[in-house]
């Protein structure tokens, strides 16, 4: 690590951000098990696998209306109230789905309801982490241990979820993920302190999407994130994948690991070698190459170098996590929260559109290889132009280099 840069300790050492990751990281490992034991519960019951997805399909739509629409509470109400609040509702609305033989219709309306009362705690948290740090590396490390402890945890999840709900049984599994709530609620309640509302009850409902759109290097920082979605395509595509590379289905699991794993050690890099103004100047140039990376598999590869591929896209990747910090930096405290509802909103609908459209392209085509180098010269098209935007913005403004002074820049 460079001379003078924190680390992870020092974002550890605040202890409101110690009780917020872990609550956030227990709480994503019991989210997984939910994942596994309710589709396991619903195939089981009903034999339809449309049903079976629509379950992922609900905590979509969820992140979509909740997104847009209810992170602005975390404006208009005392942060720590409304994480209390929604864990406390979150762990009923589980225990609910926890009851055995409860209808599969009822199971999808609570899938929905928690995926809703996600939306504005998510922002509360992430707009109150903004206000806990006054140092921006600490602040930047802290989001570096967020991305690379929820996606560590994600994989364990979903790779021990299925022997765990197995094992103990779905009603029990999501009776251990309704507890992880009521854990994040005392977490919460005991270590993080209370702060005035952020904003105004007064305020316009969209606001933040206005402060948003109508500034040039918010316009950047989003086209940076929702990137993501071209990225992404070679996920929802690893079944035909696997089968073009010649593999068995137990390469898909190898292909849906190689970015996540590529991305916590991009992420991991990036924060033990690269300084906080550093990062900000090459995010433009990481999105690009993340998209490029996906151009090899014009190279037609094997298991070995596609995998190889997939993990060095993570890796580059990993270049999220500074424009989330960034995005939050630039953003008025007073309206982080429904910020924040915009940039995770058309994260998670890129993501979904994205994939949506490989699969139509690879069955059009008859090719996921050749699709996902499509994807990736999508991707190069749209990222080069943001990066030599945001170059010249910098340019522009050549004290861009800290986080904190980024908030006091012209748009």
């Amino acid at each position: 690590m460079s001379r003078g840069t924190p680390g992870f300790a020092a974002a550890l050492a605040v202890t409101e951000f110690r009780a917020l990751w872990f609550a956030e990281t227990q709480s994503v490992f019991g989210d997984q098990l939910a994942k596994v034991a309710l589709t396991i519960l619903v195939y089981e019951r009903t034999g339809s696998p449309l049903l079976a997805a629509l379950m992922y399909a609900l905590t979509f739509l969820s992140a979509l209306i909740g997104g847009l629409g209810l992170s602005q509470l975390a404006d208009r109400f005392p942060r720590r109230r409304l994480m209390i609040v929604s864990a406390l509702g979150q762990a009923v609305l589980v225990g609910l789905m926890a009851v055995p033989g409860m209808p599969v219709a009822v199971l999808c309306a609570l899938v929905l309801a928690v995926g809703l009362l996600q939306s504005p705690s998510a922002a509360a948290q992430n707009a109150l982490t903004r206000e806990i740090f006054t140092d921006d590396e600490v602040y930047l490390r802290s989001q570096d241990l967020r991305g690379i402890s929820t996606n560590t945890i994600m994989l364990v999840g979903l790779a021990c979820g299925g022997m765990l709900v197995v094992g103990v049984g779905a009603s029990w599994a999501l009776a251990l993920n309704a507890v992880t709530f009521l854990i994040s609620a005392f977490l919460i309640a005991r270590f993080v302190k209370e702060r005035q509302i952020a904003g105004s009850k007064e305020d316009g409902w969209f606001g933040a999407a206005r402060w948003v759109f109508g500034r040039s290097r918010m316009r950047v920082l989003l086209t940076l994130s929702w990137l993501v979605g071209l990225v992404v395509i070679p996920e929802g595509l690893v079944a035909p994948l696997a089968e073009e590379l010649g593999e068995s289905d137990a390469a898909v699991g190898w292909l849906l690991a190689a970015d996540p794993l590529g991305f916590v050690l991009g992420v991991y890099l990036l924060s033990r070698f690269v300084a906080a103004q550093h990062r900000v100047r090459v995010m433009g140039l990481l999105a690009a190459g993340a998209s490029a990376t996906l151009i090899g598999f014009v190279l037609h590869p094997n298991l070995v170098l596609a995998l190889v591929l997939l993990a060095i896209a993570g890796m580059f990747g990993a270049y999220q996590i500074t424009v989330s910090a960034t995005f939050n930096s630039l953003v008025p405290n007073d309206i982080r929260g429904g910020a924040f509802g915009i940039i995770r909103t058309g994260l998670r609908v890129s993501q979904g559109i994205g994939v949506a459209i490989g699969g139509a392209v690879a069955q059009g085509i008859g090719s996921a290889t050749n699709t996902i180098v499509w994807a990736g010269v999508a991707g190069v098209v749209i990222a080069v132009p943001a990066a030599v935007a945001w170059a010249r913005l910098n340019r522009a403004e050549p004290e861009t280099a800290g986080l904190t002074r980024l908030n006091s820049l012209p748009s």
